[in-house]
């Protein structure tokens, strides 16, 4: 199904001519009417890592042996130029490759001078057969991995429609060649008959983690992979064309910003059958608040809901590499407006006040994602993503795993984070019925769950110590928060002993913050008939919400604490200067 949904969004796109792909050329070999060598011109600034501009060349898959690519290619294939090595019966060896890539790049240039006729062609066959101007072209400049091309007085062969009509038929009869002891067959993508490919010949490319040259999405190179005695690509029976339309379908969608997202192993990909004026892969990884608030609107108001666009069949599939090949993590069919009103309620469910207090925030997937482990570029599984974008664009709940990701997360670091506080009530109210999207945004006073009275209690004696002892490096929660998540009856006697003598000292330093908190320990101790033995993984996770809304509003309070008083001096120190 994938591969028939990529196809038919190839349909959509301008592709690049059959067996031509984008490459990287970083150079120009210069040549005039005649094929004499007038010069090697960069087509870059150059850097280490700069490989030339982006030019639409011939292609080819290349296993094993010489194979040429047409007009455009490196140096052991355009001038027999091997890479130069310490070890000499190794070094003798490359140089008796590179004179086999080279004829066989002749060989292919001598081929398409032939049958196309074209002048610019013959006069760049003219200057590979003479030597002594193959000779000269040399820098110092010049890596191994550099492609190049040719350019005859101004002009690029490889782009003259005659040449990528040559190479389409060109590479189509060596295929068939390859491939006539293969049985015919019907192609899983189009149902056509024809004579199956056994490697397809485009990869996919960009994928994290994944090989720079690109990935075969359909191969097997071992017997647990093969069925039925057949091998390599023929496992999934594809005709030629459909195995080119749909790797490069892919291959455009890894390229552009608006149709993909990187997640720590994972590239997600996105496309509706139809253009439509909206990217997903934008609004999921940068979530940006105004772009955001536009969505909800449309989505709860129901705007263009009903229009052919919007009922347009949306893909999006998430891919990552598994040794040399794509491996599709994840694959969904829905419409562009269900994609819509899902997104939307994605956001809605992540909606918790920020740390200070202030209004939420959209969160980016990435951020909701590494939450959950130490170092993502290391540690971040494929799951973690896969189960929020699927959550994000499908709907449905998030797995319960999530919790014990999350939870176990803020044990070892003793603290909570806002991703984490938004993760944890994601997970909790999807797994409730549909419009509790909303809960658990903020503090909740009237909320008695002996688990959330916990989290909020640890929370007001951490701001009795902070007060009573300003500047201390390591609070109760840097010691005590694992355990009073998990245990609360161990540790909050202890605690709450401890607070007595803070309270006593702001009793006489600071009636007022004294007060404010004496309070507030009061009212929560007041719904907490006793402290749990134990607390669940779920019961953990509400332990870890409600030490985070006390927090968030304790900041509130004093924010507005402290602006009230800059308020209240300002007339003051007025009124003084005008005397």
């Amino acid at each position: 199904m994938l591969l028939k949904r990529l196809c038919e969004y190839a349909e959509t796109l301008d592709l690049p001519p059959v067996m031509y792909q984008r490459t990287p050329v970083r150079w120009l070999i210069d040549l005039d009417k005649e094929g004499k060598f007038l010069g090697l011109v960069a087509t870059s600034d150059g850097g280490k890592r700069d490989r030339g501009k982006q030019i639409l060349t011939p292609h080819v898959v290349r296993s094993s042996g010489p194979r040429a690519k047409l007009l455009c290619d490196n140096a052991e294939y355009v001038l027999g130029v091997p890479k130069q090595i310490e070890d000499p019966e190794k070094q003798m060896k490359r140089d008796e490759d590179a004179v086999k890539k080279h004829v066989d790049f002749n060989r292919v240039v001598r081929a398409c001078a032939k049958a196309t006729g074209e002048p610019t062609v013959e006069v760049v066959l003219s200057f590979l057969e003479d030597e002594k101007q193959v000779g000269l072209v040399e820098s110092d400049e010049m890596a191994e991995a550099d492609n190049l091309t040719f350019r005859v007085a101004g002009s690029f062969p490889v782009d003259l429609p005659s040449v990528q009509s040559f190479w389409a038929d060109f590479t189509g009869a060596e295929t068939e060649s390859g491939e006539n002891s293969i049985e015919p067959q019907k192609c899983i993508v189009c149902g056509q008959l024809c004579r199956p490919l056994s490697r397809h010949p485009v990869l996919i490319k960009r994928i994290p983690g994944g090989q720079a040259s690109g990935m075969a999405l359909i191969s097997a190179n071992s017997n647990a992979f093969e069925s039925y005695g057949l091998k390599a690509s023929l496992i999934a029976p594809t005709c030629r064309g459909c195995a080119e339309t749909y790797a490069k379908a892919a291959n455009t969608l890894l390229e552009r910003e608006s149709t993909h997202v990187n997640i720590g192993p994972l590239a997600y990909v996105f496309w509706a059958k139809e253009s439509y004026n909206f990217s997903f892969a934008n609004l999921i990884s940068k979530a940006e608040p105004g772009e955001v608030k536009v969505l909800m609107t449309s989505a709860l108001t129901g705007k263009q809901a009903t229009t052919r666009l919007e009922a347009s069949p949306f893909y999006a599939a998430a891919l990552g590499a598994s040794g040399g090949r794509v491996a599709v993590r994840d694959w969904l069919e829905t419409t562009v407006v269900n994609a819509k009103k899902n997104l939307a309620r994605y956001f809605t469910l992540q909606r918790i006040i920020k740390r200070d207090g202030s209004e939420s925030e959209p969160i980016g997937l990435y951020a909701l994602s590494a939450a959950t482990v130490r170092d993502p570029s290391k540690d971040l599984a494929p799951n973690v993503p896969k189960a929020l974008l699927h959550m994000a664009l499908k709907g449905g709940p998030l797995p319960k795993w999530l919790l014990f990701q999350t939870v176990k997360r803020n044990r070892v670091e003793q603290k909570i984070t806002r991703p984490r506080a938004a993760l944890i009530k994601m997970v909790l109210c999807s797994q409730e019925q549909t419009g509790s999207e909303e809960r658990m945004e903020m503090l909740d006073s009237e909320n008695r769950s002996p688990a959330y009275l916990c989290g909020r209690l640890l929370a007001v004696l951490e701001s009795i110590q902070e007060r009573a002892v300003p500047g201390l490096k390591a609070t109760i929660v840097d010691r005590f928060f694992g355990t009073a998540s998990s245990a609360p009856a161990s540790v909050f006697g202890r605690l709450l002993r401890g607070a007595q003598p803070h309270l006593g000292k702001l009793r006489k330093e600071r009636k007022g913050t004294y007060s404010a908190l004496s309070n507030r320990l009061e009212e929560v101790l007041s719904g907490l008939e006793g402290f749990p033995k134990t607390l669940a993984l779920e019961d953990q996770a509400i332990f870890s919400l409600g030490y985070y809304h006390q927090r968030a509003a304790d900041r509130a309070a004093a924010i507005a604490f402290m602006e009230q008083k800059a308020q209240e001096a300002t007339p003051d120190k007025v009124t003084k200067e005008e005397k």
